[in-house]
């Protein structure tokens, strides 16, 4: 008896089936059987069917608004094509919106970010833990928008408020902000970043506690400084996560409604009214022209696809790079 036979009687006696082999001696694929890591459609419909709930359903009936006759009363009453969209684009005020949300989303973000970075800079030099300091600077964060802006418009209020001795002390005794235009919007800003900084801080912070020790000290040994060893170690480890915050706060720049509703009202006159307010406006007052409301919501998201792409593909090109 040959070693093969042998080895057959081997498997026959202990009933373990013989594995197919294809031509390249690879196992086939029993038929009913899972491949490792395959997960079965069964397993993820209840996640497809959440994920077309909670999104596909509302969007499709927002694009159903956008090319009918809506009002908040008689939504998808006929249907009129691309109307909404060129009343959309022929107003005015919501062109306006758009082009003081995404210099709002733009300034408040890269603010937001540069300062998070350099202050998670500063924490990381102190160790690697977070701290007292730094569960303080997480205040802003967990603090709701509304009362962010009550907050804030009570401490720059030209009477009574905080900082009308500031003013006072600069020279510009009984100084109003919130009562120009230029200072309104620059206003919110600094409340967007006040309040988001922190949000940078933390995930840079973690960022670099994922910076390799032994890179830094082999910086240090070849007598780089504190400033070359940050551009030539640290930012190209970081940068791919610095470029996601970045993203992170741009969306959330686009999306601001509550400090706008709470501080200014868009005021003084339409200078703070950004695209959120503005569909707001178009779809919540006056007329309830929902299916016009509908239409600026879409423009509204193609701007905020258009500019988040420019970031990702930042973050490509810093990821890249880090390779």
């Amino acid at each position: 008896m040959t070693q093969l036979d042998e080895q057959r009687g081997e498997r026959t006696r202990a009933g373990v089936p013989r594995p197919r082999r294809g031509s390249g001696g690879t196992p086939r694929a029993v038929p009913g059987r899972h491949r490792p890591g395959h997960v079965s459609t069964w397993l993820a419909a209840p996640s497809l069917a959440g994920l077309a709930l909670m999104l596909v359903y509302p969007t499709l009936f927002v694009v159903a608004l956008a090319v009918t006759k809506s009002s908040l009363a008689r939504p998808l009453q006929r249907f009129t094509g691309t109307e909404n969209f060129v009343d959309a684009w022929e107003s005015l005020a919501f062109a306006g919106s758009l082009v003081r949300s995404v210099v709002f989303a733009v300034v408040a973000a890269l603010a937001a970010t540069l300062i998070g970075v350099l202050l998670a800079l500063l924490l990381h030099a102190r160790g690697t833990r977070f701290g007292v300091v730094g569960t303080i600077l997480l205040l802003p964060l967990v603090t709701p928008p509304v009362m962010v802006g009550v907050a804030w418009k009570l401490m720059l209020a030209p009477v009574g408020g905080a900082f009308g001795g500031l003013f006072s002390v600069l020279g510009f005794p009984g100084a109003n902000p919130l009562g120009d235009s230029v200072g309104a919007f620059s206003a919110l800003v600094v409340m967007h970043v006040w309040q988001w900084t922190p949000l940078v801080t933390l995930l840079v912070f973690a960022a670099l506690l994922g910076v390799p020790e032994e890179l830094r000290e082999a910086a240090a040994l070849d007598g780089a400084g504190a400033f070359r060893s940050f551009t030539n170690v640290v930012w190209p480890v970081i940068a791919p996560n610095v470029f996601s915050v970045l993203l992170l706060e741009l969306v959330i720049g686009l999306k601001v409604f509550d400090l706008v509703t709470v501080v200014t009202q868009g005021g003084p006159g339409v200078s703070t009214i950004v695209s959120s307010f503005e569909i707001f406006r178009t779809g919540m007052r006056g007329s309830y022209e929902i299916g016009t409301a509908a239409a600026e919501t879409l423009v509204f998201g193609l701007v905020v696809g258009v500019l988040t792409t420019v970031v990702t593909l930042l973050r490509a090109r810093a990821v890249k790079a880090d390779q």
